[in-house]
This record gives C-alpha cells, structure tokens and sequence, in this order.
C-alpha cells in the first residue's frame, strides 16, 4: 500500500496541475499542499533519515526561493512556482532534481513554441471550430505546469522515493 501510495501521488497531482493549467490558466494551490503533505507522510514511511528528509526540503527551498523571484519580476506564475517547489521536494538535492530541473526548462521552451504557434493561428483555428482550450488561444500566459508534469514523468521514476519505495518491494 505505501509504495503503491509513492507510486501514484506525484503523477496524478502532475497531471490534474497540467490539465488544471492547460484549461484554466491555474493551478490550484491543494495540487502542491498534497505533494507537500504526500511527502511528510511517504518520506519518513519509506525509511528515509532526517538528514535525507532536511536534503529533499534544501533542494524544494532553493528551488522555491529561485521560482519566488522569477514571480516577483512577473517571469513565473505563482501556481507554477508553488508546483515546481512541491514538486522539487519529492527529489531532493540529488542528481535528478538537476534531471527534473532540465527536462522542465527543456520541455517548457518547447510547450511556449508550440502555444505560440497555436496562437499565431488562432484565427484559423476560431474559423474551422477546431476544438482548442480557449485559455490557449486568448490568455497571454503560458500553462508552464505542463512542462512540469511532463517533466516529473520523465525523471520521478530515478528520485529518491521511488527507489527507496522500489526497494521494499523486493
């Protein structure tokens, strides 16, 4: 029951903040408070010590304290800070929240491309009826919480939790 916990938690809240943030332009501030509280829980369960646990909270405050100042220049959305932050928690200061870092910086240029491509044609897309979020085509935001989703996918199987939660399975 607790890997299977560890295992699902951080994917499903990602993905409810990128259809949240794709839909809506927001993320909901309880995504990140279940990523926080998930932790809390999961971390000290899976046999993580305090040192590990003070690690995975240094790494969640120096990305939380780089996401608040890209927020207070208007760079960075506040839900996408909070989620990236909560989000940072769940890896720690280890090799894959530099993973994670690169794959969302990566994945974020390459979602801003594609919705400036979208917006670029927006009449068209109006004109044909074509089934697009209107949070895509009108908002001047860009739905950074994608990037992070897609992101966490693609590293959250390598963090600290997963293999500690992996590693009571066998």
């Amino acid at each position: 029951m607790l890997e299977a916990a560890t295992l699902l938690i951080f994917p499903l809240c990602l993905a409810v903040a990128a259809l949240s943030d794709l839909f809506t332009m927001t993320i909901p501030n309880r995504v990140s408070l279940v990523l926080f509280g998930a932790f809390m829980v999961l971390a000290p369960l899976l046999g993580l010590t305090w040192t590990d646990i003070g690690m995975h909270f240094a790494g969640a405050t120096i990305v939380f304290c780089v996401c608040f100042a890209l927020f207070a220049v208007n760079v960075m959305g506040g839900g996408d800070a909070k989620l990236l932050a909560a989000s940072a928690l769940w890896f720690g200061i280890d090799p894959s929240l530099l993973s994670f870092l690169i794959h969302v910086a990566f994945l974020g240029g390459v979602v801003t491309i594609f919705i400036l491509m979208v917006r670029s044609q927006t009449n068209a897309i109006l004109a044909m009826g074509l089934p697009v979020p209107n949070s895509l085509l009108i908002a001047k935001k860009i739905p950074y919480g994608i990037a992070i989703a897609i992101g966490g996918f693609l590293v959250f199987p390598s963090s600290p939790l997963v293999i500690a939660a992996t590693s009571h399975l066998i």
